[in-house]
């Protein structure tokens, strides 16, 4: 009888632990799936009627506002979280339109606050602002982007770096003042060839 308890308790055991494993595995997927379909957040700013008052935006900290134009479903000026891509506002814009030409654009390329890009139509070639852009982004460069500025070797990218880092994307090319070592002498030098 003794052994008879014994292999139902063990049977018992099995269970719940089969149950709590399948419990387990479930959760690791609902997990895994929201994680894999969570977006940067993005808000359309409200348009207003012309000659009407819009309203004043303050930028929250940790997003961008980008101006998405051209081959989109509703083109409009939108804030997304920092670190969002091309893509990104794409999709807060309802997404491309059927005669968008979808190759014309680097979806993958981060934003800056403030840019404006449009979406070309098929037959239509409009170069990427940023990519025609030949200054250095303040927010973006790398070390090795910063050491091609003159006077900025790796040192000082370094430092620039860490500001970034310590107070968070620059505002203005007037914030790279701000950086240990850029004098008024080396700033004047960079002022044409950087960008935020």
């Amino acid at each position: 009888m003794e052994e008879f308890e014994q292999a139902r308790r063990a049977r018992l055991r099995l269970r719940v632990g089969a149950v709590v494993v399948l419990v387990l595995v479930a959760l690791g997927c609902a997990v895994l799936a929201t994680a894999l379909s969570a977006r940067p957040e993005s808000a359309e700013i409200a348009r207003g009627e012309p000659g009407e008052p819009s309203g004043e935006f303050a930028l929250s900290s940790g997003s961008v506002f980008v101006h998405v134009t051209g081959a989109v479903a509703r083109p409009g000026l939108f804030e997304l979280a920092d670190g969002a891509r091309v893509i990104d506002a794409i999709a807060a814009a309802g997404g491309f339109t059927e005669t968008a030409n979808r190759d014309e654009l680097n979806l993958a390329r981060l934003l800056t606050d403030g840019e404006q890009f449009s979406v070309p139509t098929e037959g239509e070639q409009v170069a990427d602002a940023a990519a025609s852009d030949s200054r250095v982004n303040l927010n973006t460069a790398d070390v090795a982007a910063l050491d091609t500025l003159p006077r900025v070797g790796p040192a000082m990218a370094a430092r620039i770096l860490a500001w970034r880092d310590a107070n968070g994307r620059f505002t203005s090319i007037d914030d790279l003042r701000n950086v240990s070592g850029i004098g008024d002498k080396t700033f004047e030098g960079l002022r044409e060839l950087i960008t935020v």
